[in-house]
C-alpha cells in the first residue's frame, strides 16, 4: 500500500482532535491517507473536511475525555498492530498513554517499542530521532530510568551507524556531520567527573571514524546544543539530555521519528494531554509537522 497510515491514538486524549485539525489544515489529497480509528471517536472530536478511507477498530465504550482506561489501551494497541500489518508508505501515530497500554496488558514503554517488536527483522533496531526543521536529535537510550541507563561501546556504534544509513539512504546526505554529547557534566573533565567518555564514548568514536563516520569527540552537552545548526544531528545519551533542548527551541512542532525499520513512523513530540482533551483547544502543530515530515520528505 502506498498510502500514509494515521492512527488516532487514545480515544480519551487529544489524538483524534489534532488528527482532524491537522488534515483539515493541510488539505492534502484524501486518497493518499488511510485512517486507522473509529467513526464514533472521530465524530466525537470534530469533522473531517474530506472523505478519507477509515479502517475501523472496535471501541464499544463511551468516549470519556481525560480518563485513562484499559479499553483505550487495547484500542491503541490494536490500532498500531493493524498499522504494522498494513505498513503503508509511512505511519503517523497520534499519542497514546503508557498507563492505558499497561492496563490492557501490553507492557511496552511506548509505541516505538511496539513498532520494533512487530516490524523489525534481521536484527533491525528502532531508533528515536527527534526533528524540528534542521535541528535533529538521536537518543542512544529511550524510556528508562536514569539509574538504569547502560551504555556500551557496541550500542553506541550500532545506533550511530544506523543513523548514518538513514541520512544517506532516506535524506540523501552523503556524509552527515554528527555531534556526540558527553555523558557526564563537562564531558567528564578527563575522568574527574565520570569515566564513560574515556571508557565507552571515545573508543566508540575512534572506531566509527575509522569506518568513515563524521562524528565529534564527546562534547559538553550544556553548550553543544547552542551550535545545533553546525551539525546534521546531535546524539544524546539519554531522554532528557536530548529532548529538553529541542523541545525548548521547537515546542509543539517537534516531531518524533522512528527510523531503522522498513517503514518510517512519525508522531507529535507530545503526549495525550488528558487535561485538555475534549475541550477543542489542542494545538495541532505537532501533528501537522508529523504528517508533513513523511508526506513531503519521503
Amino acid at each position: 500500500m502506498d498510502k500514509i497510515i494515521i492512527t488516532t491514538g487514545d480515544p480519551n486524549g487529544i489524538g483524534a482532535e489534532i488528527t482532524i485539525k491537522a488534515l483539515n489544515e493541510l488539505d492534502l489529497p484524501a486518497q493518499d491517507f488511510l485512517l486507522i480509528s473509529n467513526k464514533k471517536v472521530l465524530d466525537f472530536y470534530g469533522k473531517l473536511d474530506k472523505e478519507y478511507e477509515i479502517l475501523e477498530i472496535p471501541f464499544d465504550n463511551e468516549v470519556q475525555p481525560g480518563i485513562v482506561s484499559e479499553a483505550c489501551g487495547e484500542f491503541c494497541f490494536q490500532s498500531l498492530i493493524k498499522a504494522c500489518e498494513i505498513k503503508g508508505r509511512a505511519i503517523v501515530t497520534a499519542p497514546v498513554a503508557k498507563k492505558a497500554l499497561h492496563l490492557a496488558g501490553h507492557n511496552f514503554n511506548g509505541q516505538t517499542e511496539i513498532l520494533q517488536k512487530y516490524l523489525a527483522h534481521d536484527n533491525q533496531l528502532a531508533e528515536m530521532l527527534f526533528v524540528a526543521g534542521n535541528f535533529r536529535v538521536l537518543l542512544l537510550t529511550r524510556h528508562c530510568a536514569l539509574k538504569e541507563i547502560c551504555l556500551t561501546k557496541e550500542l553506541v556504534i550500532e545506533k550511530v551507524s544506523n543513523l548514518e544509513k538513514f541520512f544517506v539512504q532516506k535524506l540523501g546526505i552523503s556524509r552527515p556531520k554528527f555531534a556526540l554529547c558527553g555523558f557526564n557534566p563537562h564531558a567528564g573533565e578527563d575522568g574527574i567527573l565520570g569515566k564513560e567518555e574515556i571508557e565507552i564514548l571515545q573508543p566508540a568514536v575512534d572506531i566509527m571514524r575509522a569506518n568513515g563516520i563524521n562524528i565529534t569527540n564527546p562534547l559538553p552537552a550544556d553548550t553543544l546544543f547552542i551550535k545545533y545548526s553546525d551539525y546534521d544531528c546531535i546524539i544524546a545519551n539519554y531522554h532528557d539530555q536530548g529532548l529538553i533542548p529541542i523541545k525548548t527551541v521547537a515546542g509543539s512542532k517537534t516531531v518524533n521519528m522512528t527510523i531503522g525499520l522498513d517503514v518510517i513512523r512519525t508522531s507529535p513530540g507530545h503526549g495525550t494531554a488528558f487535561d485538555i482533551a475534549g475541550k477543542n483547544i489542542a494545538d495541532e502543530a505537532g501533528m501537522v509537522e508529523a504528517i508533513k515530515a513523511v508526506y513531503y520528505r519521503l
